[in-house]
């Protein structure tokens, strides 16, 4: 099998490309910069290129057998900065992507999507895939329609797509400044003196899961998911910022590192809290998360302050 990863040398993809590098597989990684940031196993080569680029596209899914879809260029809080830059660097080049899948003739596309943003503001917690989608903020919003795009090529042109929609990944390659996630954030501005922003008086309760625990469920996706469905990854369990910080709060005390926090309002694109339920691919795949949340926290810290200069 030769497998096309989008994207597969940011955060999640990296992960995902190293434990696809890892069966028998032929992996393609396709990124937008020059060189990959990442070492990847020998059975992984990497191209640079536009992936928005139908020729070019064309030529990369010659003799390509799955195709993982992880490239996104905004994040939540830029895509509310300019959502006219959100829909236009995300939806077309992605659409044409599930045009040139159907015409490759390709045996299975993973889209990954966001679980922290579509479904918007809830009635219940966890979140099952069925509740219903309400985003409020034009990430999540342009997330729901690349969704709908696959859903309709799916029905009408029969292209084999799984969606998934992963919780708030972190882990120990993650930018502190990229925003990205809270818990890198958050470790950042306590290494540096700084204050720890919440926007609310407890911040957002977040669904955190480890990155590798993502890859791993992006990957049990490829391997067992039905095509046509959707499904979440998460753990399940919901934190606060502050429960997040009191986590932190040993390892910073134990290097010397107060913990000073800034209370913002709300942010009127955040909901308050998102906390998925992921039985429907525990249930298919035998999926579940591995690395307990004290464990991460740990992990991580210990990246970020091993990298701080002396």
């Amino acid at each position: 099998m030769r497998c096309c990863v989008i994207g597969g040398s940011g955060f999640i993809g990296a992960h995902v490309t190293r434990m696809l590098g890892l069966t028998d597989r032929e992996v393609v990684v396709l990124g937008r910069r020059v060189k990959a940031e990442t070492q990847f196993p020998p059975r992984v080569r990497y191209v640079a290129g536009d992936f928005g680029n139908p020729s070019y596209l064309e030529r990369v899914l010659r003799g390509v057998d799955e195709i993982v879809h992880l490239a996104y260029s905004t994040v939540p809080r830029t895509s509310f900065e300019d959502p006219v830059f959100d829909l236009l660097s995300n939806l077309p080049s992605t659409v044409q992507l599930f045009q040139a899948a159907v015409s490759a003739g390709v045996s299975k596309v993973v889209l990954v999507s966001s679980g922290g943003t579509v479904y918007g503001s809830t009635n219940r917690l966890p979140i099952a895939e069925d509740h219903p989608t309400n985003p409020i903020s034009p990430y999540g919003i342009t997330k729901l329609t690349l969704e709908k795009y696959a859903s309709m090529f799916h029905v009408t042109l029969g292209l084999p797509v799984v969606i998934v929609r992963p919780a708030n990944a972190y882990g120990e390659e993650q930018r502190a400044n990229g925003g990205q996630g809270f818990v890198a954030a958050a470790m950042h501005s306590i290494l540096r003196g700084r204050e720890v922003t919440l926007f609310g008086p407890i911040g957002t309760i977040r669904d955190y899961i480890h990155v590798s625990d993502v890859a791993g469920g992006i990957v049990a996706a490829l391997d067992r998911g039905s095509i046509g469905e959707i499904y979440n990854i998460g753990t399940g369990v919901g934190r606060n910022n502050l429960e997040v910080l009191a986590e932190i709060e040993p390892h910073a005390y134990r290097a010397g590192f107060p913990i000073l926090t800034e209370i913002l309002p709300t942010r009127a694109y955040d909901v308050p809290a998102n906390v998925l339920d992921s039985g429907k691919l525990t249930a298919i795949a035998g999926w579940s998360p591995q690395v307990e949340f004290a464990t991460g926290i740990e992990r991580v810290w210990q990246a970020l302050s091993s990298s701080q200069p002396a």
